[in-house]
């Protein structure tokens, strides 16, 4: 019985919830329950509590049974209907015989909800519900008629994969791991496939970023010898962005990863570096991890793709404690940061988590109507306008100014991390990225920097969308004109992504500087910089 009423702790607000549920369990202490468990409970019931809450009200449970909480009735109910072995509570357990009572009632619930939403079954149900789509306003045909079309809210997030091309390239998998796969040009046809025991045998080859496909989210590669080997990558499109933009080649030197750890984009670098390799010579990559226990993962990563010829990594290496005007360092010619964030553009992300729970007020049978029509006192007007869900909300006053401080403390260390990519004496190129939604990670960041003394001295500019790679070039999602002061061209030169809609990325931002290698500020056709007042 632990496990519930340790999970109803975390269900409830608290200021703590600007970090994420997972942390917040996994660090408290004096738990009878395993974190993993809790977390599996608390995740899972918030997944479900819209139907489930719909459910506990029509079989009025809470009405018959007192000593339920919402929230304890929420989650019996769950495991009730949708745990393997049911109810976690010995068999004689009061509360879970108290809900074991009204099993036949609450599976007939259960089931008019799920028939309400048009589905035939409960694993597609399931699908539903975790492709997050429960809990919106669904258009009318859709609520009626089962489900008629793809709304912006709906579309799943697909599997993507990046062909390793330093271990083998896109044609050897099409023709090997991937024989049978059918390639489809529109990525909605990836994105639809949404069947969840068994995904179709469809790729669809990227358009923006090179050697990148997309799998129907239900494809599974984890047991292919090509993943094993390291020939296949399972990486975000959003998370190619940086090193793609980045678009580095043998004239500009060796290349550092500020914060390189697990190393996806380390070995994308890597990869890169090697389809520009010449007779000019190697570049070298140094991807630095200030954590020993991440470096050592971003170790593995680099070995099991092949990059070691290009890559070193400097474990314990705090970016910021590097000096830029000693060796090797002084001749580093480009830049990758990817600093710490609130990963608020994660799918799945789940930092303040949105749980609807069941009122006694709603499992209240309505009341017989007299034909004697009576004259509503202003009691019963009050109490019809608070028959409304329960819903711990997503964030309070106080979780509101734990997240502002947050992002405030994220910005400043964020913005630290950028100024001091620019004294690197000979780095013409850097690339500045985040998984953030929030524009004080992104925007505010990157005008903070090209405001700062240090871009202007060296001649920092941000690089205009018609000088970017041509795959970054072509993306259409941009910057936030009002989090840019109206600047339109800095807008436009930043790369946004957005979670769950049919580009099927995470949330994501990206935005890359440069500056002529002379130090000298770059003619005002070229770039007009911020005005004095902006700065």
């Amino acid at each position: 019985m632990s496990l519930y009423y340790e999970a109803v702790s975390f269900i409830e607000p608290s200021a703590l919830q600007a970090s994420s549920l997972k942390s917040r369990i996994y660090n408290a202490k004096n738990l009878k329950s395993t974190p993993a468990q809790i977390f599996a409970l608390v995740s899972e019931a918030s997944k479900w509590s819209p139907i489930l809450k719909e459910v506990v009200e029509k079989s009025q449970l809470l009405l018959h049974e007192r000593k339920l909480s919402p929230a304890l009735g929420l989650l019996f109910v769950h495991d009730l209907l949708l745990a393997k072995k049911g109810i976690a509570a010995p068999a004689s357990h009061p509360l879970r015989l108290a809900v074991e009572r009204h099993k036949a009632r609450v599976q007939a619930e259960f089931k008019k909800a799920r028939l309400r939403r048009g589905f035939s079954s409960v694993d597609a149900l399931r699908q539903h519900v975790y492709q997050g789509r429960e809990g919106t306003d669904l258009p009318e045909q859709t609520q009626k008629g089962g489900r008629k079309g793809i709304t912006p809210y709906q579309w799943s997030h697909p599997r993507w994969v990046r062909i390793n091309s330093l271990k083998t390239s896109l044609e050897e998998q099409l023709a090997t791991t991937l024989v049978g796969y059918r390639a489809v040009e529109r990525l909605e046809e990836i994105i639809e496939d949404n069947r969840p025991d068994l995904a179709s045998q469809i790729l669809h080859i990227d358009l923006h970023v090179p050697d990148l496909i997309a799998l129907p989210p239900a494809t599974d590669l984890s047991t292919s010898l090509a993943y094993k080997n390291g020939l296949l990558i399972f990486q975000d499109k959003a998370s190619c962005f940086p090193a793609y933009l980045l678009d580095p080649h043998v004239q500009d030197g060796d290349v550092v990863d500020a914060c390189a750890a697990p190393g996806n984009k380390t070995t994308h670098l890597a990869a890169l570096i090697q389809r520009s390799q010449s007779e000019l010579g190697q570049q070298k990559i140094w991807a630095c991890e200030r954590d020993k226990v991440r470096a050592t993962v971003l170790q593995k990563m680099v070995s099991l793709a092949g990059a070691e010829d290009f890559v070193t990594v400097e474990v314990g290496q705090d970016f910021l404690r590097l000096d830029p005007e000693s060796e090797p360092w002084s001749s580093v010619g480009a830049l990758l940061l990817d600093p710490s964030c609130s990963g608020s553009g994660i799918i799945g992300r789940d930092s303040t988590i949105s749980i609807v729970l069941p009122s006694k007020e709603g499992s209240a049978a309505p009341a017989a109507q007299s034909k004697k029509r009576k004259r509503k006192s202003a009691q019963d007007k009050v109490s019809q306008n608070t028959d409304t869900p329960e819903q711990v909300p997503d964030s309070t006053t106080d979780d509101q100014e734990a997240l502002r401080m947050r992002l405030q403390s994220l910005s400043t260390f964020q913005t630290k991390l950028l100024l001091h990519a620019f004294r690197f004496p000979q780095c013409c190129k850097v690339t500045y990225s985040t998984c953030s939604l929030y524009a004080e990670e992104n925007e505010l960041v990157v005008l903070a920097a090209l405001a700062s003394p240090i871009a202007r001295e060296k001649g920092w500019r941000i690089l205009l969308r018609d000088k970017q790679v041509d795959g970054m070039k072509r993306w259409e999602i941009r910057g936030d004109v009002a989090a840019c002061d109206g600047e339109a061209e800095i807008a436009e030169a930043c790369i946004r992504c957005n979670k769950g809609t049919k580009e099927g990325t995470q949330g994501f931002f990206v935005a890359a500087f440069v500056r002529h290698r002379d130090g000298s500020v770059p003619d005002k056709d070229e770039w007009e910089g911020l005005s004095h007042s902006d700065s």
